[in-house]
């Protein structure tokens, strides 16, 4: 029997943001503001999900320096077991660094995540209990092809991938594995690579996620920005849904925030209209924080935000 917990497999990051106040001025020092806080596509997604009062548990490598302390320290304090962290020497702890506009869309980013190669198909092994055992499995395409191609040929068919492609060079990495993913969230650019299709057009759009259902996914969410998300599954069923738009703060965590609210909704057992409206909602509340996770997250902000959305 499964126990009840999320498990998420990929990076753990110190995230440092800037926001300029004007257009940005390449080559010179633009005045804004500045952030830094905890992050990584696949530790936010499971403190969201720890936010929402679901048990978390995440595979990741830090290391022995101040950011890898920090990032466990805050981690722990919000609710994700890392028992199973590998800890490594004389390495630096992954970080990101985001440039974001005066709107506070990401202009430029930065990313090194060269630690999470120590998560290898030996250390995978070493905690397959913990592996199998989960009730989902959120896999970050940063892993090494060795990483994928072990957890994808070994445990698909015990607990249900999701996947988030992040990035249009992770998406050809994972292209290869749709047969084995469960759940995807590709936003347009990486739901052209994934499926090999043009995506202009709602009609492309989806086109390409029937190529990507072909190939064993069961179910697709295409994010469309402040359009909201193009839904489609391996029953044919299709639905796209948006909110009102809101006032952008940061972009950076929103689609990790949604990604935590279909995986919330999904392992409920919610309708998929059901499912979407959590998933907006989460987006929605991470968008108007500075953080990358907003620490109004919650089941109460995301039904408030739903009841104002149905006026």
């Amino acid at each position: 029997m499964k126990n009840d917990y999320i498990l998420g497999i990929g990076a753990a990051n110190i995230d440092i943001s800037g926001r300029s106040k004007n257009s940005v001025v390449m080559r010179d020092s633009n005045p804004g503001f500045m952030a830094v806080s905890i992050g990584g596509v696949t530790r936010n997604v499971l403190e969201n999900l720890a936010r929402l009062g679901y048990s978390t548990k995440i595979i990741t490598a830090i290391g022995n320096d101040y950011y890898g302390k920090a990032i466990k320290e805050y981690s722990v304090n919000a609710g994700i077991d890392f028992s199973d962290v590998l800890t490594v020497e004389d390495e630096s702890s992954s970080t990101y660094l985001c440039v974001l506009d005066e709107k506070g869309d990401m202009f430029v980013a930065i990313s090194d995540m060269h630690i999470v190669n120590n998560i290898t198909a030996d250390y995978l092994r070493s905690v397959s209990d913990v592996i199998k055992e989960a009730r989902v499995m959120v896999l970050d395409p940063c892993l090494s092809e060795e990483a994928l191609d072990y957890l994808c040929h070994n445990y698909a068919n015990k607990v249900e991938i999701f996947c988030d492609p992040v990035s249009t060079t992770y998406a050809k990495r994972i292209k290869k594995y749709l047969p084995y993913i469960h759940t995807i969230k590709p936003n347009k650019l990486e739901l052209s690579i994934l499926s090999d299709h043009p995506t202009d057009g709602q009609q492309n759009k989806i086109e390409a996620c029937k190529i990507l259902i072909e190939k064993g996914v069961r179910q697709v969410f295409v994010s469309l920005g402040k359009d909201g998300c193009l839904y489609y599954d391996y029953l044919g069923n299709c639905l796209i849904k948006a909110f009102k738009e809101i006032e952008m703060v940061n972009a950076s965590g929103a689609g990790d925030s949604f990604m935590a609210g279909v995986i919330y909704g999904y392992v409920n057992n919610f309708d998929i209209e059901k499912t979407l409206d959590y998933a907006l909602a989460a987006g929605a509340i991470a968008i108007s924080s500075q953080s990358t996770i907003n620490p109004e997250m919650g089941i109460e902000k995301i039904e408030e935000i739903i009841s104002k959305e149905r006026g």
